[in-house]
């Protein structure tokens, strides 16, 4: 029912009249330094997929590519009980996986979910007068490279982990609520990059406002200091023909908009009459941060305009 069309983020396949798969399988290098918390973050992320679809997880299986000669058996131990736990946090069975050797660290999960075949949400199929709704904040991909320079404050490091261990399960079970009509996780092609799939699935035109965006305060300032990921330069360049900045926005907000991020929030839209229930039920769940972030403008061609 889904493929790889509109690169979405998990694949659809139907079983029967009731019941349809989702899978997806994700995996990086570490982002922070302890190993149970690197396993609890590739896992959130991994599992966000299924979210997005308006799906629930049901079985997982770990994928690690392990450097046997460089670290310590145990620390693979760690890696993996973090992702069990945020396994069973979800709801999904750990039914195992496998590992391969190789010269860098990699762990992930190649997960499955369920959904009803009428009922999943696409990366596209939003229409005019929709309104934009952000969950997390961005600038994790800025914060966590300035982690590796010593460039972030100490306090920062807790607020970056709670944010990359948030599973987007609330906010995915509110927006089925509120009527979404298409959803997309906002991971390594940044808040623009993902938003461009949401726009150039069925050619809608987006605004963002970007005083509304919310993101971690300290990621201006690195920004300003030219603390960027190598995929901000590979997403400035996708996107350098279908967004248009208007000169108001800073050079710093432009870098945040298009920044990776790791284990982002859930993008999604919903009418417009019910954007401000489903901020609240945000807000009063597990997604203080959650905001209004833009609209749908018109069905004319695919593109965003950033205020």
């Amino acid at each position: 029912m889904v493929g790889t069309e509109t690169s979405d983020d998990a694949g659809i396949y139907r079983l029967s009249d009731d019941i349809a798969l989702v899978n997806t399988v994700d995996y990086f290098t570490p982002i922070v330094d302890d190993p149970y918390t690197f396993g609890a973050i590739a896992a959130t992320n991994s599992l966000s997929d299924v979210y997005s679809m308006g799906g629930h997880p049901k079985t997982a299986l770990n994928i690690a590519c392990w450097p046997k000669d460089n670290l310590e058996l145990s620390i693979l131990g760690d890696i993996v009980r973090g992702g069990a736990d945020k396994a069973t946090e979800a709801g999904a069975a750990l039914l195992g996986g496998h590992t391969v050797d190789a010269p860098e660290l990699m762990y992930g999960l190649a997960v499955t979910g369920v959904v009803h075949p009428e009922k999943f949400v696409k990366n596209y199929g939003a229409r005019k007068g929709d309104v934009l709704i952000l969950t997390k904040n961005l600038g994790i991909g800025i914060l966590t490279t300035g982690l590796k320079f010593n460039k972030i404050k100490d306090h920062v490091l807790p607020q970056l982990v709670e944010s990359m261990t948030r599973l987007n399960a609330s906010a995915a079970s509110i927006m089925l609520k509120y009527g979404v009509s298409a959803c997309t996780d906002v991971t390594g092609y940044g808040l623009l990059g993902h938003a461009s799939e949401m726009a150039s699935g069925n050619s809608v035109r987006l605004r963002i406002e970007s005083k509304s965006v919310p993101y971690f305060e300290d990621a201006p300032e690195l920004v300003a200091k030219d603390t960027y990921t190598q995929a901000y330069i590979a997403n400035s360049e996708f996107l350098s023909d279908c967004v248009s900045f208007d000169s108001s926005v800073s050079e710093e907000m432009r870098h945040i908009l298009m920044e990776a991020e790791t284990s982002g929030g859930l993008l999604f839209s919903v009418p417009a009459e019910n954007a401000d229930a489903t901020v609240q039920e945000l807000h009063a769940a597990d997604c203080p941060e959650a905001a209004i972030v833009g609209e749908v403008v018109a069905e004319d061609g695919a593109h965003i305009e950033v205020h």
